[in-house]
């Protein structure tokens, strides 16, 4: 299994400051959130990259997972697609600790897996987490130590009818007490990503690769 990925590169010959990694959501594809890209990082200072999810299931489009329920994703397709991105993650051009990683739903999903299901050593520099859920899988074991002043960035829809926004609420009091640097927003919106908090996203892209 391996995946595929459109790339935005950085402007000019010089290297690029950091990564930027957005994880679409279910039934979408890697040009879903392409455009974020140029949202959140206007200046073109990162290497921007939206992945394709790896397997294609019912009713269509790219998926990171199988529907298990609502935290649990099914555990035969989570975990390899949760391998398959964390070696894709581990051979980009730019380090993990200069990356932030993102995503919408699903792709929220998998940013909370990847992001602190690795142990503090494979942590990147930030997670964006819009209208998602931290997952429970048999396996899997989120590391919520040393997260004192960690970047990290929720956002969710008060009438979204897909994930409810108590799962948001609930990523929110599971990470503040850690003394993570948390940036919390909801929007009086369903299941979608609420434009109006891109400019904090971008603020909060550029602090997390300042930290």
């Amino acid at each position: 299994m391996t995946l595929q990925a459109l790339e935005r590169r950085a402007n000019g010959k010089r290297e690029p400051e950091g990564a930027l990694v957005l994880l679409h959501g279910r039934g979408a594809d890697e040009c879903d959130l392409y455009p974020l890209l140029d949202e959140l990082d206007p200046e073109r200072r990162l290497l921007g990259v939206a992945p394709r999810g790896p397997l294609s299931l019912p009713p269509g489009g790219a998926h990171w997972y199988a529907l298990g329920g609502i935290p649990t994703p099914d555990p035969s397709t989570f975990w390899p697609t949760f391998e398959a991105a964390a070696a894709w993650l581990d051979a980009l051009p730019v380090p993990l600790e200069r990356t932030v990683l993102g995503g919408f739903s699903q792709g929220a999903v998998m940013s909370w897996a990847l992001g602190l299901g690795r142990g503090a050593a494979k942590r990147p520099a930030g997670i964006i987490a819009l209208s998602g859920f931290m997952p429970v899988v048999d396996g899997l074991e989120l590391d919520l130590s040393g997260l004192d002043g960690y970047p990290i960035a929720i956002g969710h829809g008060t009438y979204d009818p897909v994930i409810s926004v108590q799962f948001g609420r609930e990523s929110r009091t599971r990470v503040e007490p850690t003394g993570a640097d948390v940036l919390y927003r909801e929007y009086p919106l369903p299941h979608t990503i609420d434009p109006g908090f891109l400019p904090r996203l971008r603020l909060f892209a550029r602090h997390a690769l300042l930290s």
